[in-house]
């Protein structure tokens, strides 16, 4: 009898999930266009507008969100005087991919590099967040052709104490996983985002409807959900494999993270990939926390001048010197 319950409880929980997705997908559609890659389609948003004397933008969002994290109001903001592209990440937002392996910044450093090069677009400059900041270095080592600066915004770099919380583990676990992903995550999902919108914007308060705003709900999809565990549940041991690298990144960096950050903290992350990288400006901001694009975006795109004017002068310089 007991058993019969459960199955028909999971029952209704699947078909309450199918049903979210269907008006999840619907109240948030693709924005952007398909660029098919070996192993995914990832979906970009290109917007803004070409200058002779400046890289395009790539802006890389962290893990439990898509593109639209960095486009309100960081991308849209930069779009009045630079070309700006925004990405889902692969298995993210409308972005899909195939292979489990490509959970890794290898992986995805690889696949946007090959939409780089489908594009027609020899170099941007790198502007990443949490997550990303392992892509977008991983992206300086693999790729330097493609990476004409590098900023990062309360980056993970480095490797940290404990784990990434035993609800990944438990969605990257054959038949456990897919089974909570298409029962209870999406319901659960929608009762915790406001609770951890609020702690991942701590000390800051959380912008008005952040999450209708940015399709955070997309992330309660059982496939984005189970490639979003996945990519924090690799994430450790990857950058434990680059961070001996390092020493070789040779394009400019910029830093900016905060003191008060406790979701990547600053003191494990930012602090030693700027002694690591001798080219790296760091700025930490007192009362600041994980959110940089939403905090200070005014910061952030002073600082991407900053650099775009830099590289336009050590272009303007004769060779050798």
């Amino acid at each position: 009898m007991i058993s019969i319950v459960i199955i028909c409880a999971l029952g209704l929980l699947a078909a309450v999930t199918r049903l979210g997705v269907a008006l999840v997908e619907r109240r948030y559609p693709a924005q952007g266009t398909a660029i098919k890659i070996d192993g995914a389609n990832i979906n970009l948003v290109d917007i803004g507008f070409e200058r002779p004397d400046a890289p395009p933008l790539l802006l890389l969002h962290g893990a439990s969100s898509n593109l639209e994290a960095m486009r309100q109001p960081l991308g849209d903001l930069l779009a009045k005087r630079y070309r700006v592209l925004l990405v889902d990440r692969p298995g993210h937002g409308w972005s899909d991919r195939d292979r489990v392996q490509d959970s890794t910044p290898a992986a995805q450093a690889r696949m946007l590099a090959d939409a780089l090069q489908k594009l027609g677009i020899t170099s941007v400059i790198l502007v990443v967040h949490s997550w990303s900041g392992a892509l977008g270095a991983r992206m300086a080592l693999d790729f330097p052709e493609r990476v004409a600066g590098l900023v990062m915004l309360a980056p993970v770099a480095y490797p940290w104490r404990g784990g990434v919380g035993r609800y990944n583990k438990a969605v990257t676990t054959p038949l456990l996983g897919p089974l909570l992903a298409h029962t209870i995550t999406l319901p659960l999902g929608l009762l915790l985002a406001g609770p951890a919108a609020r702690s991942v914007f701590l000390p800051q308060p959380v912008p008005e409807d952040f999450l209708d705003r940015t399709a955070t709900p997309l992330l309660l999809r059982p496939r984005e959900f189970i490639a979003n565990a996945q990519d924090l549940v690799t994430l450790k041991q990857a950058v434990i494999e680059q961070v001996p690298r390092y020493g070789e990144i040779k394009v400019p960096v910029t830093i900016i993270a905060g003191d008060a950050d406790r979701t990547v903290f600053t003191d494990i992350h930012s602090r030693p990939f700027a002694q690591a990288v001798p080219q790296t400006r760091l700025i930490v901001r007192a009362g600041l926390g994980h959110m940089v694009q939403n905090a200070v975006p005014e910061l952030v795109i002073g600082e991407i001048d900053r650099m775009v004017a830099g590289i336009a002068l050590a272009d303007a310089l004769p060779a050798g010197l």
